[in-house]
C-alpha cells in the first residue's frame, strides 16, 4: 500500500443463534464467501493486517466502572440485542471506495457489514 493508505476496520455483526443453528454446509458456503473477500482484497491491492471470527457473546465479559471508580463485571455482551460484533478484519487500503465495494462479496454472506476508520490521533 501506498503511503496514503488508512487502517480500516471491518465489522461483522450477525445474529449468533442463526449462525449456530446453521448447518455444516451453510458454515462452508459462508467461509467461501470470506475466501472470495480476502481474494478480492488482494487482486484489487488492499491488505488485510488482522481479523478474527469471535467466539459468542454470551461467553463476553463486560467490565463497567462507575462514577465513584469501582468497576463491575459481568457475564453476557457489552448491549442486550440480537445482533452481536461476531468477528472483524483490518484492512489498509488507500481506496475506500474500492474497499466497500469488495465489502459487497461479504454482505452476500454477512448480511451487515461496518467498515470503519482508525481514529486519527490529535
Amino acid at each position: 500500500m501506498t503511503e496514503t493508505s488508512t487502517t480500516y476496520v471491518v465489522l461483522l455483526p450477525g445474529d449468533e443463534s442463526a449462525w449456530e443453528a446453521a448447518s455444516e454446509e451453510e458454515r462452508r458456503a459462508v467461509y467461501a464467501v470470506h475466501e472470495e473477500f480476502s481474494a478480492a482484497l488482494e487482486a484489487r491491492g488492499h491488505t488485510i493486517t488482522g481479523g478474527l471470527e469471535l467466539g459468542p457473546s454470551r461467553e463476553a465479559r463486560t467490565l463497567r466502572t462507575a462514577s465513584d471508580g469501582s468497576t463491575t463485571v459481568t457475564d453476557g455482551p457489552y448491549a442486550e440485542a440480537t445482533e452481536q460484533l461476531t468477528g472483524f478484519y483490518v484492512v489498509e487500503s488507500s481506496d475506500l471506495d474500492d474497499l466497500v465495494d469488495v465489502c459487497r462479496i461479504l454482505a452476500r454472506g454477512e448480511g451487515a457489514i461496518e467498515v470503519r476508520a482508525k481514529a486519527v490521533s490529535p
